[in-house]
């Protein structure tokens, strides 16, 4: 009998394969954890040294010849600096445990010091990952990503690929602050239809940057062809269902340019490409599939279809004075080059100081 088709080698093969995930991920876990201690140790002693200038030059230097010759490879210099910067951003400013008592009318609070360490910490990712982590500065967006890579079980390639192209920047100007804030604790969540708006869409994948002109076909075929990272960008719970679904009323043919379903949300999500500048008829039209879809498409159980107009240009006074303000439709820009991480950070920092100050005023 076959191997192949053989269930018993199937189900066998299975247990194996996933054994072989678990002990690869907790190798790299443990790996992690012994680079902060490791990290950790090299802080305590340079902190008790006398030059410090002098400490990554000298002492760094034989403690990696010492432990290159026992261990082999991975503990040069610049690793070992590596797993020190590490335990520098990744430990605890204050790792206190609390306990409240009440005496009559008297509140005291007892303070228990406690000494951070890889135990009271918790990694999630690849010694790999947290090479790009510990180089964001901002402690929010850090924490965002590390949320967002663990979920999603992002790859390295992933998690380069949503930093650079400022993915946090992105969802934090497309919300409110409370929104934002939740961003920091709990990383992308989706709950309501404008958690899955991005401002703008980056569709650098697609590679149409290069052309000098290219039509709503060539950005939808480039879509089908990329889907897997186009499914990437637009976020969590989207299935693909098909491409110019067609659907007939009235003995009249309609065409939408994409239909998605999103799980976490429990609604259909109908995408129409939009390469000119964004027009009424194009919102009446967007308004017409949503409410075919919701008429005759949607199950009860089901939540209300969703309509997103992907532009090169939104105009929201022009959405807002279309269409009702209870509708389901939304205009989201795209763009076909990383944006410029710089300008965005700049951009938020800016609209918070405004939410800040309407706050105070």
């Amino acid at each position: 009998m076959s191997t192949i088709e053989n269930p018993l080698y199937t189900k066998v093969a299975e247990l194996l394969e996933q054994a072989r995930k678990q002990v690869v991920t907790a190798v790299n876990l443990a790996m992690v954890h012994t680079y902060f201690e490791i990290g950790r140790t090299i802080v305590e002693d340079e902190q008790q040294g006398e030059a410090r200038a002098e400490y990554g030059k000298k002492v760094l230097k034989e403690l990696s010849v010492k432990l290159k010759e026992r261990f082999g490879k991975g503990y040069s210099v610049e690793n070992l600096d590596r797993m020190r910067y590490f335990y520098k951003s990744y430990q605890p400013s204050i790792s206190s445990t609390v306990l409240t008592k009440l005496e009559g009318t008297e509140k005291q609070i007892i303070v228990k010091q406690q000494k951070p360490s890889s135990e009271t910490i918790s990694f999630t990712l690849s010694w790999s990952h947290y090479l790009v982590l510990m180089r964001i500065d901002n402690l929010q967006e850090r924490r965002f990503y590390e949320i967002e890579a663990t979920e999603q079980n992002w790859s390295l390639a992933q998690l380069n690929r949503q930093y650079h192209s400022s993915l946090y920047e992105r969802l934090a100007l497309s919300r409110n602050k409370e929104d934002v804030l939740k961003l920091n604790e709990q990383g992308h969540t989706i709950e309501k239809p404008q958690d899955l708006l991005k401002n703008p869409l980056t569709l650098d994948f697609l590679g149409l940057g290069e052309k000098t002109s290219y039509s709503e076909s060539d950005l939808e075929q480039g879509i089908i062809t990329k889907l897997q990272e186009f499914l990437l960008e637009l976020g969590k719970g989207f299935l693909f269902e098909a491409r110019q679904k067609r659907f007939t009323f009235d003995n009249e043919h309609y065409f939408v340019d994409l239909v998605f379903y999103n799980r976490l949300l429990q609604c259909y999500v109908l995408i129409d490409l939009k390469i000119e500048k964004l027009t009424h008829q194009d919102l009446g039209q967007m308004q017409m599939y949503v409410n075919y879809y919701d008429r005759f498409e949607k199950q009860l159980f089901e939540k209300p279809t969703i309509g997103i107009l992907l532009c090169k240009k939104k105009n929201n006074n022009l959405v807002e004075l279309t269409l009702p303000q209870d509708a389901n439709i939304y205009a989201s820009e795209y763009s076909l080059y990383l944006p410029e991480k710089k300008l965005l950070q700049q951009k938020l920092n800016e609209w918070i100081a405004e939410l800040e100050n309407e706050k105070e005023n």
